[in-house]
């Protein structure tokens, strides 16, 4: 029976620049046998332009020419308002009979009325729900949407997407510290001095300002995908690799996180580039960027302290970072290991690392290896592992999605958990208690952050 995916959003940016890439990776590797392919918009697109939108995607990740064509054949284009349930109705009168997934590539405004009005009609009997982040856009939205949506369908056919989690390297992390003796053994407050987790960019706005304005850095990285990967990183060895043993982990791991110390002013830190020049391309001010309210005093580059409270993390302290517009694109975990005791070996000055570089997939090991003399200074050594090539990380998030499988999506109370955390810190800034610093384009932050 076919499989009907129904992508709300369709002429967006992330439909053409991430989701259909990753279908089509995902066919290349598995196939596409019996799935049919809606693109649904406001805009009015004729059926041939949406195939060969598909074709392109298909044809760009390199899927064998039969399958191509059977995806394109099936896939079509249908005008819709999604918050309308008279729209909805009369797109779901078109699906064939077995399973239908929507993918909400919305901002999570439009998802919610889109959910409202879903809840009005008859719908499909087998209905999946796929809804990109962020899920709400606090505390108390997110808790309302997740009671929309169970009124819809249970929560195995919920994926609230973070694509972050597809993403191999983060996979690999876990698969690592659990799997590796010597990283299970040093995965502890007994071993590790702090936690940095980094996600800095070199790209700018680059003309998303309708969804970047509103959101910021702080809503768009810290709330989904910092926060999900210091969930793998602060976990408990779950009992099993099932979605229920991991996803009871990594929402326990996120009841466990607040802000340190519990303030939100000291703890936290906000800035927005100014102009500036980044490997020769020049960069303009973030404010003067088309689509911009500068009054909104939009983050463009956020950090946050927290701490996990449980007794493999007590006092290490865990920075959360990212931004735009910076000096070089960093996309790491570093676990910095505490100086050994005194033993009359001179130490090195600079303290041992584990760094997990996400992009590209490798994992770095910055120890000292050898001694040159008892008392002299020690010999560097830094040995790289590369975990090689991998599928895109939304051609594993559709995969699951198609498959059924959970385990790549939030659970809904990790999605509410992720707001607690930063809420006392959106607060804070909402009421302008924390300044904006400005840094420009080009450079690693303001000079005064440590």
């Amino acid at each position: 029976m076919a499989t009907t995916l129904v992508i709300f959003g369709a002429a967006g940016d992330l439909t053409s620049r991430l989701l259909l890439p990753g279908l089509a990776a995902h066919v290349r590797d598995h196939g596409g046998a019996d799935l049919h392919l809606i693109g649904s918009d406001r805009r009015p697109v004729d059926d041939a332009d949406w195939r060969q939108r598909v074709r392109t995607a298909c044809t760009a990740a390199g899927v064998a020419e039969a399958d191509t064509e059977t995806i394109v054949a099936a896939a079509r284009w249908q005008a819709a308002d999604v918050t309308s349930g008279a729209d909805l109705t009369a797109l779901f009168e078109t699906v064939a009979p077995g399973r239908c997934i929507l993918y909400f590539a919305l901002p999570p405004a439009v998802t919610r009325r889109s959910c409202e009005a879903l809840a009005t009609i008859q719908r499909p009997q087998d209905l999946q729900l796929a809804m990109e982040k962020p899920f709400g856009f606090d505390l108390a939205s997110a808790r309302e949407l997740n009671q929309i949506v169970h009124g819809l369908v249970p929560e195995e056919k919920i994926f609230r997407i973070d694509h972050f989690l597809g993403e191999a390297m983060v996979q690999q992390l876990l698969a690592m510290r659990l799997g590796n003796r010597m990283l299970a053994q040093l995965w502890s407050r007994e071993h590790v001095a702090r936690v940095d987790i980094v996600w800095d960019e070199t790209l700018g706005l680059e003309g998303r300002a309708e969804f970047y304005d509103p959101t910021g850095a702080l809503r768009d990285m810290h709330q989904s995908h910092l926060l999900q990967v210091l969930a793998m990183v602060a976990t408990e060895p779950p009992a099993s690799l099932t979605e229920s043993d991991l996803r009871d982990g990594l929402a326990a791991a996120l009841r466990a996180t607040r802000i340190a110390g519990d303030d939100p002013v000291g703890s936290a830190r906000r800035a927005r580039y100014t102009a500036g020049v980044i490997n020769g391309r020049p960069l303009p001010d973030y404010a003067a960027e088309p689509g911009v309210a500068p009054a909104r005093n939009t983050e463009t580059l956020a950090e946050l302290d927290v701490e996990v409270d449980t007794d493999r993390w007590r006092g290490v302290p865990f920075r959360l970072r990212s931004g735009k517009g910076l000096a070089a694109d960093v996309f790491e975990v570093v676990l910095t290991l505490r100086a050994p005791e005194a033993s009359g070996v001179a130490v090195r000055e600079q303290p041992d690392r584990i760094v997990f570089c996400l992009d590209p997939h490798t994992v770095t090991f910055e120890m000292a290896v050898g001694v040159t003399d008892p008392l002299g200074a020690t010999e560097d050594g830094v040995a790289v592992l590369d975990l090689g090539e991998s599928p895109p990380a939304y051609a594993r998030v559709v995969g699951a999605i198609l498959a059924g499988d959970p385990l790549l999506s939030l659970r809904a109370d990790q999605a509410e958990e992720s707001w607690r955390i930063i809420e006392p810190v959106v607060r804070s800034w909402e009421q302008r208690r924390t300044p904006l610093a400005e840094y420009p384009a080009g450079t690693t932050g303001p000079q005064n952050w440590s």
